[in-house]
């Protein structure tokens, strides 16, 4: 790329130029982009140019490509042979994840949230402790951790070791038992920092199934702690699922993958996407569940399932669902004195009253529906699927890759080491276990993903890379620095032509990786 300097001294300026820039509406403007080298951060070039009568020192031309925000994926197990669930000392893990910080952003990822599964107790004090915020030199950064289990539904495992699973008898006390105290935030002032400190708390987010003993009593204590409670490995019903929202709840893991399918008298996890923000009730009574479920005469039966072995993928199990009726008490059957609330509070314009039939009006509880992940390798959500659950809410939509540490865009398809003496087989997104058809997981690029979100839905392309970057960012609460071009923003930027392959990638104003 062509790159003007000035004579003049450095005053760490830079701007891009002959660029398309994507906007927090999902469109592509031409638009210079000034961004400060010394501090890695994005300017006002308005302010900076006419008010502080600077120029910038250097002058970076695009050629016509789009310069977005680096994308963020707040869920990947590993990736260059690291798997970031397997510890093996602190040196060794600390080497990992920086090998992985490295080398993902020829992907375009400059932020990344590792994800662990289930893990034996003892582990999770000695891995969360290393998961802390982390910013390596000339790499993506480390957001902090998300954590995969033990509070799941057995028949909605995946690959979760089924001994490891257990409920939260004593709600959020027993979150603090599992991940230890010190490894939960305490408040959301991490949000606001620029730098990192030591002590710096790495919870991010935590999946767990609102169905499971002591889990829906957990979620309000955990999104009060500045933690995002992602709803998954879950057959809990369409009102336990909108309890659990109302509670803080904040998004949907790996959307349609472990969990109840679309059933039309109760949608389940799924239904959110459609829900109104008319909700006259709040659900009450909600039943727990932990190893049975209720059949239609009311009687409690075992939940059968079949093992689907230590390496099956969570979207391809086995294992039966439990019958898709709802489990919860029958919505349509309640008392109107239940579901009209007199507590509610009646719109008081005639747009808000539009599914009352104009001159009656609803009780109105406010209700915003959460963000929801989504595997667009083909492979894990059909294409219809995946533009299904766009065109039912395009603002809640995050792409994610869901790697395992098998992630390497340079690795050919054939035969591969895996762990325990196993071998995998590679054929292009999909990765076989040797011998099987079982899928082992994701290998999918978040490049790619945007590339075929695109595809599969028809959106733009800065429509797509939006639920890369502002999306995810806004589910983490952390827009202003990460994921957006707002002044102030954190100078981590991908530079993309027009069909979405990444050409250079930018980590607080510095060049760390560019296409040869």
């Amino acid at each position: 790329m062509p790159v003007a300097t000035t004579k003049e001294p450095s005053n760490g300026l830079l701007c891009f130029t002959n660029c398309l820039l994507p906007q927090e509406d999902g469109s592509l403007i031409e638009k210079d982009l000034w961004i400060d080298e010394h501090r890695g951060i994005i300017l006002d070039a308005q302010r900076t140019f006419y008010l502080r009568k600077q120029r910038p020192h250097r002058v970076v031309d695009l050629g016509g490509n789009i310069l977005s925000p680096g994308f963020i994926d707040i869920q990947i197990n590993g990736a260059f042979g690291f798997d970031f669930s397997v510890y093996e000392g602190d040196e060794k893990y600390r080497n990992g994840l920086k090998c992985v910080a490295e080398k993902i952003v020829e992907t375009g990822v400059t932020a990344i949230v590792p994800t662990i599964i289930t893990q034996e107790k003892s582990l999770y004090a000695k891995i969360l402790r290393l998961l802390r915020p982390w910013s390596p030199p000339n790499a993506a950064h480390l957001l902090g951790w998300h954590v995969e289990g033990p509070f799941l539904h057995m028949t909605k495992r995946g690959a979760h070791s089924p001994p490891l699973i257990i409920p939260a008898s004593e709600g959020y006390k027993t979150f603090e038992a599992i991940y230890q105290p010190e490894n939960l935030a305490d408040a959301e002032d991490w949000l606001m920092r620029d730098g990192v400190s030591q002590g710096t708390v790495g919870a991010r987010i935590i999946t767990a199934a609102p169905e499971i003993e002591g889990v829906m009593d957990a979620i309000l204590e955990v999104s009060k702690r500045g933690i995002c409670f992602n709803i998954g490995h879950s057959i809990c019903s369409t009102d336990a699922a909108t309890a659990a929202v109302q509670n803080g709840a904040r998004c949907i893991t790996h959307l349609f993958n472990a969990m109840p399918q679309l059933h039309h008298r109760d949608p389940s996890i799924i239904g959110l996407l459609g829900s109104s923000p008319y909700l006259a009730a709040k659900p009450a009574n909600l039943p727990c569940f932990t190893s049975k479920a209720k059949s239609r005469t009311g009687t409690s039966t075992p939940l059968k399932a079949v093992s689907p072995g230590p390496y099956a993928s969570e979207a391809f199990d086995d294992i039966r669902s439990p019958p898709q009726t709802p489990m919860g008490r029958d919505y349509h059957s309640r008392n109107p004195s239940e579901v009209l609330s007199s507590s509610s509070t009646v719109p008081t314009t005639p747009s808000e009253s539009r599914f009352s039939g104009g001159s009656e009006r609803m009780p109105f509880s406010p209700f915003e529906r959460p963000f929801y992940e989504l595997i667009v390798d083909g492979v894990h959500s059909h294409p219809n699927s995946v533009r299904l659950a766009y065109s039912a809410h395009p603002e809640g939509c995050i792409l994610i890759t869901d790697a395992m540490k098998i992630l390497d865009p340079h690795l050919k398809d054939g035969f591969h080491e895996w762990r325990d003496g196993r071998r995998f087989y590679k054929d292009g997104d999909r990765l076989y276990l040797e011998g099987t058809t079982t899928l082992a997981g994701s290998v999918v690029t978040m490049d790619k993903c945007v590339r075929n979100f695109s595809r599969f839905t028809g959106c733009s392309l800065a429509e797509a890379v939006k639920c890369a970057t502002l999306n995810p960012a806004k589910c983490l609460g952390i827009e202003n620095k990460k994921g957006s071009l707002r002044s102030g923003a954190h100078a981590d930027l991908v530079v993309l032509d027009r069909h979405g392959e990444v050409l250079s990638t930018w980590v607080m104003g510095k060049m760390v990786w560019e296409r040869n």
